[in-house]
């Protein structure tokens, strides 16, 4: 199959090949659990991904395949992936804190942080986003590109060993901790949270998404367990640029929200009703949908 590909295969061989694999991977799985079968797991499990990059990549990409992957494969991803999404968005917390008790306890630090014409904004008790208003084809289009950017940043920064996606977590969290908290210090809370809300719920967990693809980078690279380094960095590479690419849809809306709705002058009841409404159809599509079990991989 590797020198002729796999037109080169009859229909009963194409069956033998899908049962020879499937037996594999069960037989890998066993030894996996057995302490004295390490070098045999090693060994197989590099024969299942040679079988495995064969049989695959003699995959077209078609419409139907794109919205198979977003539908069913996607929340499967994401939440195999969960606990390095929830440590990039713990990190964030963590610089979210960080940020608040710096600027009030250090009013200074606000200022250095933020810059003096945002906080005269603040200080006179206007949104900087103002200026969105009468250009909101081209600000959400800059938008897009800029948050597509940061969390292109964050996934790429993996092969750091984490250490730059770690940086970008934190940091991004700090900036939400400090304009928080300063927009609180000046009674500015509801202008900002209105318009975080809209947006902020998809836009924000798509940066944890891609903190967590950072990580799976970092997690590849640093633990390989029974893979060599080169196989298990490749391994989760795969991994995280599927995690990565499921956030570019949100991001594309997540953009259109804040040039279009984010700045507009609709009551914030209207705002915070529509976070909400999007939120739970988000978390719901990427916690409850397609709850059957996996298939097994090798």
């Amino acid at each position: 199959m590797q020198r002729h590909g796999l037109k080169s295969l009859t229909r009963s061989e194409l069956q033998e090949l899908g049962l020879l694999y499937r037996q594999a991977a069960a037989d890998l799985s066993a030894l996996r659990e057995d302490p004295s079968g390490k070098s045999y797991a090693r060994s197989l499990n590099l024969l299942m991904s040679r079988a495995h990059n064969t049989i695959y990549s003699g995959q077209k990409s078609s419409a139907e395949g794109i919205l198979y992957f977003y539908l069913h494969a996607y929340p499967r991803i994401f939440r195999r992936n969960l606990s390095l999404i929830n440590t990039a968005f713990l990190l964030s917390v963590a610089g979210a804190l960080a940020g608040m008790m710096l600027t009030l306890t250090r009013p200074n630090f606000m200022h250095q942080f933020l810059g003096p014409g945002m906080i005269e904004t603040i200080e006179h008790h206007k949104m900087w986003t103002d200026s969105i208003v009468g250009y909101e084809t081209l600000q959400a289009s800059a938008i897009m590109t800029n948050n597509i950017s940061v969390c292109l940043r964050a996934f790429a920064s993996g092969i750091s060993a984490g250490f730059f996606t770690v940086y970008i977590m934190v940091f991004n969290g700090v900036m939400i901790g400090v304009i928080g908290a300063a927009c609180w210090l000046h009674g500015m809370s509801l202008p900002l949270w209105s318009f975080v809300a809209p947006h902020g719920v998809l836009e924000l967990p798509a940066i944890f998404i891609s903190g967590g693809a950072g990580l799976r980078i970092a997690q590849g690279l640093l633990f390989p367990g029974l893979l060599s380094r080169r196989d298990s960095l490749a391994k989760a590479g795969a991994e995280a640029v599927r995690l990565v690419l499921g956030i570019v849809p949100i991001l594309i809306v997540a953009g259109t929200i804040e040039g279009f709705i984010s700045p507009s002058s609709l009551h914030w009841k209207w705002k915070f009703t529509m976070a909400a409404v999007i939120g739970v159809i988000f978390f719901a599509y990427l916690f409850l949908s397609n709850r059957s079990p996996e298939p097994q991989e090798q």
